[in-house]
Protein backbone atom coordinates (compact mmCIF):
# COMPACT_ATOMS: atom_id res chain seq x y z
CA UNK A 1 0.00 0.00 0.00
CA UNK A 2 2.79 2.31 1.22
CA UNK A 3 4.41 1.34 -2.24
CA UNK A 4 1.04 1.96 -4.31
CA UNK A 5 1.14 5.47 -2.70
CA UNK A 6 4.59 7.11 -3.00
CA UNK A 7 4.29 5.21 -6.69
CA UNK A 8 1.05 7.79 -7.51
CA UNK A 9 3.05 10.95 -5.82
CA UNK A 10 6.00 10.53 -8.02
CA UNK A 11 3.80 9.99 -10.82
CA UNK A 12 2.36 12.89 -9.87
CA UNK A 13 5.48 15.22 -9.38
CA UNK A 14 6.46 13.41 -12.96
CA UNK A 15 3.46 15.44 -14.42
CA UNK A 16 3.79 18.49 -12.91
CA UNK A 17 7.90 18.51 -14.16
CA UNK A 18 6.51 17.85 -17.48
CA UNK A 19 3.22 20.03 -17.41
CA UNK A 20 5.92 22.73 -16.44
CA UNK A 21 8.69 22.15 -18.79
CA UNK A 22 5.98 22.35 -21.63
CA UNK A 23 4.57 25.87 -20.19
CA UNK A 24 8.38 27.09 -20.50
CA UNK A 25 8.55 26.29 -23.85
CA UNK A 26 5.28 27.38 -25.42
CA UNK A 27 6.34 30.71 -23.12
CA UNK A 28 9.31 30.70 -24.84
CA UNK A 29 7.99 30.44 -28.29
CA UNK A 30 4.94 32.90 -27.65
CA UNK A 31 7.60 35.53 -26.12
CA UNK A 32 11.16 34.65 -27.21
CA UNK A 33 11.06 35.76 -30.78
CA UNK A 34 11.61 39.36 -31.32
CA UNK A 35 8.90 41.58 -32.03
CA UNK A 36 7.77 43.07 -35.72
CA UNK A 37 8.63 46.49 -35.50
CA UNK A 38 6.65 48.21 -38.22
CA UNK A 39 7.91 51.07 -40.36
CA UNK A 40 7.19 54.44 -39.46
CA UNK A 41 6.29 53.42 -36.00
CA UNK A 42 6.69 55.33 -32.54
CA UNK A 43 8.60 53.86 -29.75
CA UNK A 44 6.05 54.91 -26.08
CA UNK A 45 8.70 54.51 -23.91
CA UNK A 46 7.04 54.65 -20.25
CA UNK A 47 10.06 55.14 -17.48
CA UNK A 48 9.16 55.32 -13.97
CA UNK A 49 9.12 53.25 -10.68
CA UNK A 50 12.22 52.29 -9.13
CA UNK A 51 14.88 52.49 -11.62
CA UNK A 52 17.53 50.03 -10.82
CA UNK A 53 20.65 48.94 -12.36
CA UNK A 54 20.38 44.99 -12.21
CA UNK A 55 16.92 43.99 -12.98
CA UNK A 56 15.90 40.98 -10.37
CA UNK A 57 16.25 37.64 -11.90
CA UNK A 58 13.05 35.73 -13.32
CA UNK A 59 12.21 32.81 -15.17
CA UNK A 60 9.35 34.86 -17.60
CA UNK A 61 11.73 37.29 -18.08
CA UNK A 62 14.42 34.95 -19.16
CA UNK A 63 11.91 33.69 -21.77
CA UNK A 64 11.27 36.86 -23.34
CA UNK A 65 14.36 37.88 -23.89
CA UNK A 66 14.02 41.06 -21.38
CA UNK A 67 13.46 41.39 -17.53
CA UNK A 68 12.84 44.40 -15.71
CA UNK A 69 13.35 47.65 -17.10
CA UNK A 70 16.81 48.60 -15.82
CA UNK A 71 18.29 52.04 -16.48
CA UNK A 72 20.25 50.22 -19.35
CA UNK A 73 17.65 49.00 -20.31
CA UNK A 74 15.81 52.33 -21.09
CA UNK A 75 19.53 53.78 -22.11
CA UNK A 76 19.69 50.96 -24.99
CA UNK A 77 15.99 51.03 -26.11
CA UNK A 78 16.94 54.73 -27.08
CA UNK A 79 20.14 53.93 -28.67
CA UNK A 80 18.66 51.26 -30.87
CA UNK A 81 15.75 53.39 -31.59
CA UNK A 82 18.47 56.34 -32.79
CA UNK A 83 19.51 54.25 -35.63
CA UNK A 84 16.81 51.93 -36.27
CA UNK A 85 15.18 53.42 -39.98
CA UNK A 86 11.82 52.17 -38.49
CA UNK A 87 11.37 54.10 -35.68
CA UNK A 88 10.26 57.95 -36.36
CA UNK A 89 9.87 59.76 -33.03
CA UNK A 90 9.64 58.45 -29.34
CA UNK A 91 6.60 58.88 -27.23
CA UNK A 92 8.30 59.90 -23.47
CA UNK A 93 6.26 58.93 -20.58
CA UNK A 94 7.56 59.33 -16.98
CA UNK A 95 5.35 58.09 -14.66
CA UNK A 96 6.70 58.57 -11.11
CA UNK A 97 9.59 57.62 -9.31
CA UNK A 98 10.38 56.00 -6.33
CA UNK A 99 13.91 56.59 -5.28
CA UNK A 100 14.72 60.18 -4.03
CA UNK A 101 17.87 60.42 -5.64
CA UNK A 102 18.40 61.72 -9.29
CA UNK A 103 21.71 60.18 -11.05
CA UNK A 104 19.46 57.72 -12.59
CA UNK A 105 16.96 60.64 -14.06
CA UNK A 106 19.56 62.17 -15.30
CA UNK A 107 21.33 59.39 -17.18
CA UNK A 108 18.09 58.48 -19.05
CA UNK A 109 17.71 62.67 -20.05
CA UNK A 110 21.29 62.23 -21.16
CA UNK A 111 20.10 59.39 -23.29
CA UNK A 112 16.69 61.41 -24.45
CA UNK A 113 18.64 64.45 -25.59
CA UNK A 114 21.32 62.05 -27.84
CA UNK A 115 18.62 60.53 -29.48
CA UNK A 116 17.66 63.70 -30.25
CA UNK A 117 20.79 64.25 -32.74
CA UNK A 118 19.40 61.92 -34.76
CA UNK A 119 17.00 64.63 -36.10
CA UNK A 120 13.80 62.09 -34.80
CA UNK A 121 11.29 63.75 -33.00
CA UNK A 122 10.79 63.31 -28.96
CA UNK A 123 7.43 64.01 -27.33
CA UNK A 124 6.93 64.04 -23.72
CA UNK A 125 3.32 62.95 -22.37
CA UNK A 126 2.74 63.58 -18.41
CA UNK A 127 -0.29 62.31 -16.47
CA UNK A 128 1.96 62.97 -13.15
CA UNK A 129 4.03 66.04 -13.10
CA UNK A 130 6.43 65.73 -10.43
CA UNK A 131 9.88 67.49 -10.11
CA UNK A 132 11.77 64.96 -11.44
CA UNK A 133 9.43 63.43 -13.85
CA UNK A 134 8.97 67.03 -15.51
CA UNK A 135 12.51 67.45 -15.81
CA UNK A 136 12.90 64.16 -17.38
CA UNK A 137 10.10 65.47 -19.58
CA UNK A 138 12.24 68.79 -20.40
CA UNK A 139 14.57 66.63 -22.86
CA UNK A 140 11.67 66.29 -25.48
CA UNK A 141 10.64 68.71 -28.28
CA UNK A 142 7.13 68.91 -26.72
CA UNK A 143 5.74 68.62 -23.29
CA UNK A 144 2.20 67.82 -22.84
CA UNK A 145 0.27 67.79 -19.31
CA UNK A 146 -2.69 65.91 -18.88
CA UNK A 147 -6.47 68.14 -18.42
CA UNK A 148 -6.30 67.05 -14.69
CA UNK A 149 -2.95 67.05 -13.85
CA UNK A 150 -0.33 69.17 -12.28
CA UNK A 151 2.95 70.26 -12.57
CA UNK A 152 4.54 70.10 -9.40
CA UNK A 153 7.28 71.74 -9.46
CA UNK A 154 8.42 73.62 -6.28
CA UNK A 155 11.86 73.57 -5.53
CA UNK A 156 14.34 70.85 -3.65
CA UNK A 157 13.49 69.59 -0.29
CA UNK A 158 14.69 66.85 1.64
CA UNK A 159 14.03 65.35 5.49
CA UNK A 160 16.07 63.54 7.84
CA UNK A 161 14.85 61.09 10.60
CA UNK A 162 16.37 61.19 13.97
CA UNK A 163 15.49 58.30 16.10
CA UNK A 164 17.35 58.79 19.00
CA UNK A 165 14.40 59.62 21.40
CA UNK A 166 12.69 56.89 20.15
CA UNK A 167 15.22 54.76 21.50
CA UNK A 168 15.45 56.08 24.61
CA UNK A 169 12.01 55.80 25.28
CA UNK A 170 11.90 51.98 24.62
CA UNK A 171 15.67 51.95 26.25
CA UNK A 172 18.29 51.45 23.84
CA UNK A 173 21.31 53.52 23.92
CA UNK A 174 23.60 53.78 20.76
CA UNK A 175 26.94 53.73 21.50
CA UNK A 176 27.95 54.84 17.67
CA UNK A 177 31.61 56.69 17.26
CA UNK A 178 32.22 58.11 13.89
CA UNK A 179 35.65 59.87 12.16
CA UNK A 180 34.61 63.22 10.52
CA UNK A 181 32.60 66.17 11.27
CA UNK A 182 30.48 65.40 8.50
CA UNK A 183 29.66 61.85 8.70
CA UNK A 184 26.58 62.05 9.77
CA UNK A 185 25.16 58.09 9.09
CA UNK A 186 25.17 57.72 13.16
CA UNK A 187 23.13 61.00 13.52
CA UNK A 188 20.27 59.04 12.47
CA UNK A 189 20.49 56.95 16.22
CA UNK A 190 22.43 59.12 18.41
CA UNK A 191 20.89 62.64 17.87
CA UNK A 192 17.52 64.15 18.18
CA UNK A 193 17.87 66.73 15.34
CA UNK A 194 20.65 68.35 12.88
CA UNK A 195 24.41 68.78 14.05
CA UNK A 196 25.54 72.09 12.39
CA UNK A 197 27.61 69.88 10.00
CA UNK A 198 24.96 68.06 9.33
CA UNK A 199 22.56 70.88 8.01
CA UNK A 200 25.41 72.62 6.56
CA UNK A 201 26.10 69.13 4.03
CA UNK A 202 22.44 69.47 3.81
CA UNK A 203 21.65 72.58 2.75
CA UNK A 204 25.12 72.49 -0.20
CA UNK A 205 23.60 69.31 -1.30
CA UNK A 206 20.16 70.77 -2.10
CA UNK A 207 21.38 74.12 -3.03
CA UNK A 208 23.77 72.36 -6.05
CA UNK A 209 20.36 69.49 -6.87
CA UNK A 210 18.31 72.68 -7.10
CA UNK A 211 20.85 74.75 -9.11
CA UNK A 212 20.72 71.44 -11.67
CA UNK A 213 17.28 71.32 -12.20
CA UNK A 214 17.14 75.19 -13.03
CA UNK A 215 19.68 75.10 -15.51
CA UNK A 216 18.10 72.14 -17.35
CA UNK A 217 14.60 73.14 -17.03
CA UNK A 218 16.21 76.25 -18.51
CA UNK A 219 17.91 74.60 -21.03
CA UNK A 220 15.05 72.19 -22.57
CA UNK A 221 12.67 75.27 -22.32
CA UNK A 222 14.60 77.77 -23.72
CA UNK A 223 14.23 79.93 -20.83
CA UNK A 224 17.18 81.41 -18.56
CA UNK A 225 17.44 80.79 -15.03
CA UNK A 226 16.05 83.93 -13.46
CA UNK A 227 13.19 82.94 -15.14
CA UNK A 228 12.61 79.12 -13.63
CA UNK A 229 13.43 80.45 -10.25
CA UNK A 230 11.13 83.27 -10.88
CA UNK A 231 8.33 80.30 -12.16
CA UNK A 232 9.33 77.46 -9.35
CA UNK A 233 9.17 80.03 -6.52
CA UNK A 234 5.11 80.18 -7.84
CA UNK A 235 4.42 76.70 -8.28
CA UNK A 236 3.45 73.98 -7.74
CA UNK A 237 1.21 74.75 -11.27
CA UNK A 238 -2.81 73.71 -12.42
CA UNK A 239 -2.72 73.02 -15.78
CA UNK A 240 -3.63 76.46 -17.24
CA UNK A 241 -0.83 77.89 -14.98
CA UNK A 242 1.71 75.84 -16.66
CA UNK A 243 0.89 76.52 -19.91
CA UNK A 244 0.51 79.98 -19.57
CA UNK A 245 4.10 80.11 -17.77
CA UNK A 246 5.83 78.26 -20.86
CA UNK A 247 6.44 75.01 -18.41
CA UNK A 248 4.13 72.84 -21.16
CA UNK A 249 2.92 72.66 -24.89
CA UNK A 250 -0.52 72.60 -24.54
CA UNK A 251 -2.77 70.24 -21.96
CA UNK A 252 -4.44 67.94 -23.80
CA UNK A 253 -5.07 63.75 -23.24
CA UNK A 254 -2.85 61.67 -24.96
CA UNK A 255 -5.02 60.52 -28.08
CA UNK A 256 -5.25 64.34 -28.80
CA UNK A 257 -1.46 64.15 -29.07
CA UNK A 258 -1.26 61.66 -31.61
CA UNK A 259 -3.96 63.63 -33.72
CA UNK A 260 -2.32 67.08 -32.87
CA UNK A 261 1.06 65.95 -34.37
CA UNK A 262 0.57 62.95 -36.42
CA UNK A 263 2.53 60.64 -34.63
CA UNK A 264 1.03 57.84 -36.26
CA UNK A 265 -1.72 55.48 -35.15
CA UNK A 266 -2.31 53.38 -32.26
CA UNK A 267 -1.10 50.06 -35.03
CA UNK A 268 1.94 51.93 -35.45
CA UNK A 269 2.72 52.53 -31.77
CA UNK A 270 5.48 49.92 -30.08
CA UNK A 271 5.49 49.64 -27.01
CA UNK A 272 8.89 49.62 -25.02
CA UNK A 273 8.99 46.66 -23.13
CA UNK A 274 8.34 44.99 -26.00
CA UNK A 275 11.09 46.95 -28.01
CA UNK A 276 13.16 46.02 -25.73
CA UNK A 277 13.17 42.04 -26.78
CA UNK A 278 14.88 43.75 -30.14
CA UNK A 279 18.19 42.88 -30.38
CA UNK A 280 20.85 45.60 -30.40
CA UNK A 281 23.10 43.11 -32.74
CA UNK A 282 19.67 43.32 -34.86
CA UNK A 283 20.44 46.94 -35.52
CA UNK A 284 24.06 47.12 -35.66
CA UNK A 285 25.08 47.91 -32.16
CA UNK A 286 27.08 45.71 -29.91
CA UNK A 287 29.79 44.89 -31.95
CA UNK A 288 33.33 44.91 -31.84
CA UNK A 289 36.12 44.79 -29.11
CA UNK A 290 34.95 43.52 -25.84
CA UNK A 291 34.72 46.20 -22.92
CA UNK A 292 33.45 44.87 -19.34
CA UNK A 293 30.83 46.03 -17.43
CA UNK A 294 30.80 44.99 -13.83
CA UNK A 295 28.11 46.38 -11.45
CA UNK A 296 28.27 46.81 -7.86
CA UNK A 297 24.53 47.63 -7.22
CA UNK A 298 23.77 47.74 -3.39
CA UNK A 299 24.99 47.59 0.46
CA UNK A 300 28.44 46.30 0.30
CA UNK A 301 28.70 43.19 2.58
CA UNK A 302 31.18 40.85 3.19
CA UNK A 303 30.03 37.50 1.20
CA UNK A 304 28.07 36.80 -1.43
CA UNK A 305 25.73 39.10 -3.38
CA UNK A 306 22.08 38.61 -2.80
CA UNK A 307 18.60 40.43 -1.88
CA UNK A 308 17.61 42.10 1.74
CA UNK A 309 13.84 41.91 2.14
CA UNK A 310 14.17 45.93 3.44
CA UNK A 311 17.82 47.32 2.67
CA UNK A 312 17.62 46.16 -0.54
CA UNK A 313 20.16 44.39 -3.05
CA UNK A 314 23.54 43.18 -1.26
CA UNK A 315 27.06 43.78 -3.52
CA UNK A 316 29.42 40.85 -1.97
CA UNK A 317 32.48 40.95 -1.95
CA UNK A 318 33.25 37.22 -2.77
CA UNK A 319 30.61 37.80 -5.26
CA UNK A 320 32.00 40.90 -7.31
CA UNK A 321 36.04 39.44 -6.64
CA UNK A 322 35.14 36.56 -8.56
CA UNK A 323 33.31 38.38 -11.58
CA UNK A 324 36.54 40.88 -11.08
CA UNK A 325 38.79 37.44 -11.79
CA UNK A 326 36.66 36.62 -14.08
CA UNK A 327 37.77 39.64 -15.95
CA UNK A 328 41.36 39.32 -15.55
CA UNK A 329 41.56 35.86 -16.84
CA UNK A 330 40.10 36.64 -19.94
CA UNK A 331 42.26 38.16 -22.63
CA UNK A 332 39.50 39.41 -24.99
CA UNK A 333 38.72 42.16 -22.90
CA UNK A 334 40.53 45.18 -23.86
CA UNK A 335 38.82 47.81 -21.11
CA UNK A 336 36.92 47.64 -17.56
CA UNK A 337 34.11 49.74 -17.00
CA UNK A 338 32.96 49.21 -12.92
CA UNK A 339 29.40 50.56 -12.70
CA UNK A 340 28.67 51.81 -8.65
CA UNK A 341 25.29 52.27 -7.01
CA UNK A 342 26.07 52.02 -3.71
CA UNK A 343 25.74 53.53 -0.55
CA UNK A 344 29.27 51.56 0.92
CA UNK A 345 28.83 49.55 3.61
CA UNK A 346 31.66 46.99 4.99
CA UNK A 347 35.18 48.68 5.60
CA UNK A 348 37.36 45.51 5.17
CA UNK A 349 34.13 44.35 2.20
CA UNK A 350 35.57 47.41 0.36
CA UNK A 351 38.77 47.20 0.99
CA UNK A 352 38.82 43.68 -0.30
CA UNK A 353 36.94 44.60 -3.68
CA UNK A 354 39.55 47.83 -3.57
CA UNK A 355 42.74 45.20 -3.57
CA UNK A 356 41.16 42.83 -5.92
CA UNK A 357 40.64 46.04 -8.63
CA UNK A 358 43.83 46.60 -8.10
CA UNK A 359 45.36 43.98 -8.96
CA UNK A 360 42.52 44.21 -12.18
CA UNK A 361 44.45 47.68 -13.02
CA UNK A 362 48.04 46.69 -13.01
CA UNK A 363 47.86 43.51 -14.00
CA UNK A 364 47.67 44.86 -18.02
CA UNK A 365 48.76 48.59 -18.57
CA UNK A 366 46.87 48.06 -22.35
CA UNK A 367 44.08 47.29 -20.29
CA UNK A 368 42.01 50.65 -18.48
CA UNK A 369 39.64 50.43 -16.14
CA UNK A 370 37.27 53.13 -15.39
CA UNK A 371 34.19 54.41 -12.90
CA UNK A 372 30.82 55.04 -13.15
CA UNK A 373 29.08 56.48 -10.47
CA UNK A 374 24.84 56.14 -11.08
CA UNK A 375 23.13 57.37 -7.99
CA UNK A 376 25.25 56.63 -5.23
CA UNK A 377 28.97 56.18 -5.28
CA UNK A 378 29.36 57.20 -1.54
CA UNK A 379 31.74 56.25 1.45
CA UNK A 380 32.74 52.48 0.45
CA UNK A 381 31.09 53.46 -2.25
CA UNK A 382 33.64 55.60 -3.24
CA UNK A 383 36.47 53.54 -2.19
CA UNK A 384 36.38 50.73 -4.86
CA UNK A 385 36.19 53.31 -7.49
CA UNK A 386 39.58 54.68 -6.06
CA UNK A 387 41.54 51.99 -8.22
CA UNK A 388 40.16 53.32 -11.46
CA UNK A 389 42.26 55.76 -13.99
CA UNK A 390 39.31 57.77 -14.44
CA UNK A 391 35.95 58.54 -12.41
CA UNK A 392 32.89 59.25 -14.20
CA UNK A 393 29.98 60.33 -12.17
CA UNK A 394 26.51 62.50 -13.02
CA UNK A 395 26.30 65.78 -11.97
CA UNK A 396 23.94 64.74 -8.97
CA UNK A 397 25.32 61.86 -7.97
CA UNK A 398 25.67 61.22 -4.24
CA UNK A 399 29.81 60.62 -3.55
CA UNK A 400 32.85 61.24 -1.31
CA UNK A 401 31.23 60.36 2.35
CA UNK A 402 34.93 59.58 3.11
CA UNK A 403 35.12 58.14 6.91
CA UNK A 404 34.04 56.26 9.23
CA UNK A 405 31.39 54.89 11.64
CA UNK A 406 31.29 52.25 14.15
CA UNK A 407 30.05 50.74 17.79
CA UNK A 408 26.88 49.17 19.16
CA UNK A 409 23.33 49.63 20.22
CA UNK A 410 23.25 49.00 23.87
CA UNK A 411 19.92 46.78 24.59
CA UNK A 412 19.93 45.51 27.88
CA UNK A 413 17.63 48.94 28.58
CA UNK A 414 14.91 47.31 26.66
CA UNK A 415 15.19 44.04 28.62
CA UNK A 416 15.24 45.31 31.66
CA UNK A 417 11.88 46.99 30.90
CA UNK A 418 10.43 43.85 30.02
CA UNK A 419 11.62 42.85 33.14
CA UNK A 420 14.28 40.34 32.26
CA UNK A 421 18.45 40.54 32.77
CA UNK A 422 21.22 40.34 30.46
CA UNK A 423 24.35 38.46 33.04
CA UNK A 424 27.65 37.53 31.55
CA UNK A 425 30.75 35.16 31.92
CA UNK A 426 33.72 35.98 30.05
CA UNK A 427 37.46 35.87 29.84
CA UNK A 428 39.54 37.67 28.53
CA UNK A 429 40.01 42.20 29.12
CA UNK A 430 38.06 42.72 26.05
CA UNK A 431 35.75 40.25 25.56
CA UNK A 432 32.84 41.88 26.43
CA UNK A 433 33.59 45.07 23.81
CA UNK A 434 30.67 43.94 22.15
CA UNK A 435 28.41 43.52 24.96
CA UNK A 436 24.74 44.20 24.16
CA UNK A 437 23.93 45.17 27.74
CA UNK A 438 26.25 48.23 28.82
CA UNK A 439 28.08 50.70 26.74
CA UNK A 440 31.93 50.93 26.03
CA UNK A 441 33.96 51.82 28.98
CA UNK A 442 37.05 54.52 28.28
CA UNK A 443 39.73 51.69 27.61
CA UNK A 444 36.99 50.35 25.07
CA UNK A 445 36.14 53.63 23.18
CA UNK A 446 39.91 53.93 23.16
CA UNK A 447 40.32 50.89 21.21
CA UNK A 448 37.63 51.43 18.72
CA UNK A 449 38.60 55.08 18.13
CA UNK A 450 42.31 53.77 16.73
CA UNK A 451 40.45 51.09 14.65
CA UNK A 452 38.67 53.39 13.02
CA UNK A 453 41.18 56.62 12.78
CA UNK A 454 43.53 53.41 11.27
CA UNK A 455 41.04 53.16 8.71
CA UNK A 456 39.87 56.36 7.81
CA UNK A 457 43.89 57.46 7.71
CA UNK A 458 44.38 54.48 5.09
CA UNK A 459 41.39 56.17 3.46
CA UNK A 460 42.51 59.10 3.41
CA UNK A 461 45.92 57.97 2.13
CA UNK A 462 44.64 56.14 -0.76
CA UNK A 463 41.95 58.60 -2.26
CA UNK A 464 45.41 61.17 -2.44
CA UNK A 465 47.46 58.18 -4.04
CA UNK A 466 44.66 57.58 -6.75
CA UNK A 467 44.12 61.66 -6.86
CA UNK A 468 47.77 62.07 -7.03
CA UNK A 469 47.42 64.87 -4.17
CA UNK A 470 48.76 65.17 -0.27
CA UNK A 471 46.52 63.32 2.31
CA UNK A 472 45.80 66.43 4.19
CA UNK A 473 44.30 68.23 0.74
CA UNK A 474 41.95 65.26 1.01
CA UNK A 475 41.42 65.52 4.19
CA UNK A 476 39.86 68.96 4.25
CA UNK A 477 37.51 67.50 1.60
CA UNK A 478 36.44 64.10 3.16
CA UNK A 479 35.37 64.09 7.04
CA UNK A 480 32.37 61.87 6.16
CA UNK A 481 31.31 65.01 3.78
CA UNK A 482 28.94 63.80 0.87
CA UNK A 483 29.30 65.57 -2.44
CA UNK A 484 26.98 65.64 -5.45
CA UNK A 485 29.06 65.13 -8.60
CA UNK A 486 29.18 68.48 -9.80
CA UNK A 487 30.78 69.10 -6.17
CA UNK A 488 33.21 66.78 -6.30
CA UNK A 489 34.59 67.35 -9.70
CA UNK A 490 35.25 71.00 -8.69
CA UNK A 491 36.99 69.77 -5.98
CA UNK A 492 38.96 66.88 -7.96
CA UNK A 493 36.92 63.38 -6.62
CA UNK A 494 35.74 62.86 -9.79
CA UNK A 495 37.55 63.43 -13.16
CA UNK A 496 34.16 63.45 -15.43
CA UNK A 497 30.68 64.23 -15.98
CA UNK A 498 28.65 61.63 -17.44
CA UNK A 499 26.84 58.31 -17.39
CA UNK A 500 27.76 54.98 -18.53
CA UNK A 501 27.82 56.00 -22.23
CA UNK A 502 30.61 58.21 -20.85
CA UNK A 503 32.63 55.98 -19.47
CA UNK A 504 32.68 53.47 -22.22
CA UNK A 505 33.73 55.97 -24.32
CA UNK A 506 36.62 57.09 -22.37
CA UNK A 507 37.68 53.18 -21.96
CA UNK A 508 37.25 52.62 -25.38
CA UNK A 509 39.92 56.09 -26.04
CA UNK A 510 42.42 54.64 -23.35
CA UNK A 511 42.49 50.91 -25.18
CA UNK A 512 42.67 52.80 -28.54
CA UNK A 513 39.61 51.44 -29.57
CA UNK A 514 38.65 54.25 -32.55
CA UNK A 515 36.02 56.08 -30.94
CA UNK A 516 33.67 55.66 -34.17
CA UNK A 517 33.98 52.10 -33.41
CA UNK A 518 31.11 50.08 -31.38
CA UNK A 519 31.94 48.02 -28.90
CA UNK A 520 30.46 44.51 -27.39
CA UNK A 521 29.41 45.41 -23.54
CA UNK A 522 30.22 42.28 -21.66
CA UNK A 523 28.11 42.60 -18.55
CA UNK A 524 28.84 40.96 -14.76
CA UNK A 525 26.86 39.38 -13.48
CA UNK A 526 26.78 37.58 -16.71
CA UNK A 527 22.78 36.45 -17.47
CA UNK A 528 22.01 33.45 -15.62
CA UNK A 529 20.70 30.46 -17.29
CA UNK A 530 16.99 28.66 -17.91
CA UNK A 531 18.24 25.86 -15.38
CA UNK A 532 20.15 28.22 -12.80
CA UNK A 533 16.77 30.40 -12.54
CA UNK A 534 14.35 27.31 -12.39
CA UNK A 535 16.46 25.87 -9.91
CA UNK A 536 16.51 29.09 -7.44
CA UNK A 537 12.58 29.00 -8.02
CA UNK A 538 12.13 25.78 -6.00
CA UNK A 539 14.76 26.29 -3.64
CA UNK A 540 14.80 28.23 -0.45
CA UNK A 541 16.74 31.10 -2.35
CA UNK A 542 14.03 32.36 -3.92
CA UNK A 543 12.47 33.31 -0.34
CA UNK A 544 13.86 36.38 -0.26
CA UNK A 545 12.67 37.71 -3.05
CA UNK A 546 9.18 36.58 -1.92
CA UNK A 547 9.14 38.18 1.26
CA UNK A 548 10.17 40.99 -0.39
CA UNK A 549 7.47 41.02 -2.99
CA UNK A 550 4.97 41.22 -0.52
CA UNK A 551 6.60 43.98 1.18
CA UNK A 552 6.53 46.42 -1.81
CA UNK A 553 3.04 45.15 -2.47
CA UNK A 554 1.68 45.99 1.28
CA UNK A 555 4.15 48.61 2.68
CA UNK A 556 4.29 52.48 1.90
CA UNK A 557 7.55 53.76 0.74
CA UNK A 558 7.57 55.83 4.23
CA UNK A 559 6.90 52.44 6.19
CA UNK A 560 9.47 50.70 4.15
CA UNK A 561 11.94 53.33 4.93
CA UNK A 562 10.47 53.60 8.45
CA UNK A 563 11.91 49.95 8.87
CA UNK A 564 14.82 50.27 7.69
CA UNK A 565 15.71 52.75 9.94
CA UNK A 566 14.33 51.00 12.78
CA UNK A 567 15.88 47.78 12.10
CA UNK A 568 19.84 49.84 11.85
CA UNK A 569 22.97 48.85 10.55
CA UNK A 570 23.57 45.46 12.91
CA UNK A 571 20.53 44.12 10.57
CA UNK A 572 23.24 43.14 8.42
CA UNK A 573 26.03 43.32 9.52
CA UNK A 574 28.21 42.27 12.17
CA UNK A 575 28.38 43.54 15.56
CA UNK A 576 30.81 46.59 16.37
CA UNK A 577 32.14 46.07 12.42
CA UNK A 578 33.65 49.33 11.06
CA UNK A 579 30.96 50.97 8.15
CA UNK A 580 31.89 52.88 5.44
CA UNK A 581 28.73 53.92 4.54
CA UNK A 582 26.80 57.14 3.69
CA UNK A 583 24.02 58.88 5.30
CA UNK A 584 20.68 56.18 5.91
CA UNK A 585 18.29 59.03 5.08
CA UNK A 586 17.56 61.38 2.34
CA UNK A 587 13.94 61.53 2.43
CA UNK A 588 11.40 63.47 0.08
Amino acid sequence: MARRGFTIIFTLLAVALIVSIAGFALLYLVLGREPAVPGNAVLVLRVGGNLTELAPADVVGYLRGVKSPTVRSIVDDLRKAKVDPRIRAVLLKPTGFDSPFWGKVQEIRDAVLDFRKSGKLVYAYLEFGGDREYYLATAADKVFLMPSSTVDLSGVATYELFLRGTLDKIGVYPDLHHIGDYKTASNTFTEKGYTAAHKEMDESLNRDIYEQLVRGIADGRKKNEAEIRRLIDQGPFLPEEALRGGLVDDVVYEDQVNDKLGIGRDDRHVDGDDYARVSLSSVGLNKGPRIAVIYASGTINSGKSGYDPVNGAIAGSDTLNEYIRQVRRDRSVRAIVLRIDSPGGSASASDAIWRELMLARNERSDRPLIASMSDLAASGGYYIAMPAQVIVAQPSTLTGSIGIFGGKFVTGGVYEKLGARIESTSIGRHAEISSPARPYNPEEVKKLGQQLQAFYDQFVEKVADSRHTQPEKIDALAQGRVWTGRQAKENGLVDQLGGLDRAIALAKQRAKIPLDSDVELVAYPPRKSLYELVSEQFSGSGEQLAVSTWMAANLTKGELEALRMLRGPEAIFHRGEPLALMPFTFLR
